[in-house]
């Protein structure tokens, strides 16, 4: 499949593949270069350039964001057969008013004391870049390898694979 700089609707498909799956994994440079990968709940994805999540104040996270900004999310759904990666610049924030607009009663077990409690840092993933792949059903796949056997090339990208800056 052709790959894509980004149009308005294979981004909102993107978006919309995010807001579903919902948890990813985030992955940071630790203190000493390596990299650090922990899941995350994500909030809110705003027009195709912001991600949203919580995080606490004293969280490793912290200290690797101040020392690297730069971060990955890896979104997957197997079942559905899409995966998506998606890399940016972190930033981290206290906002309260923010916080309660992403809350959810979910969040208390975290947060005791809600959107305004002092632990609850707001960790927002400015998107440098994304790709998502779509994988194909089982008759593709098959299709595919009965025409690599044939011709003696492999398949290049089975199903859809677009990236996104």
């Amino acid at each position: 499949m052709p790959r894509s700089e980004g149009r308005a609707d294979e981004r909102d498909e993107m978006m919309a593949m995010i807001r579903r799956i919902r948890i990813a994994l985030l992955t940071t440079v630790d203190l000493e270069g390596r990299f650090h990968t922990r899941p995350v709940q994500t909030l809110q994805v705003e027009r195709g350039e912001v991600i949203w999540f919580f995080t606490g104040w004293s969280s490793p996270k912290i200290d690797e964001l101040i020392h690297d900004q730069r971060v990955s999310l890896g979104y997957a759904d197997p079942g559905g057969r899409i995966y998506l990666a998606v890399s940016g610049v972190a930033s981290l924030l206290r906002d309260p008013a923010k916080a309660g607009q992403l809350w959810s009663a979910e969040q208390r077990a975290y947060y005791p004391d809600g959107a305004g409690d002092r632990r609850l840092a707001l960790l927002k993933v400015q998107i440098e870049q994304a790709e998502y792949w779509i994988g194909p059903g089982r008759a593709a796949r098959w299709l595919a390898a009965a025409k690599a056997r044939l011709t003696g090339r492999p398949a290049e990208v089975i199903g859809e694979n677009r990236k996104l800056r």
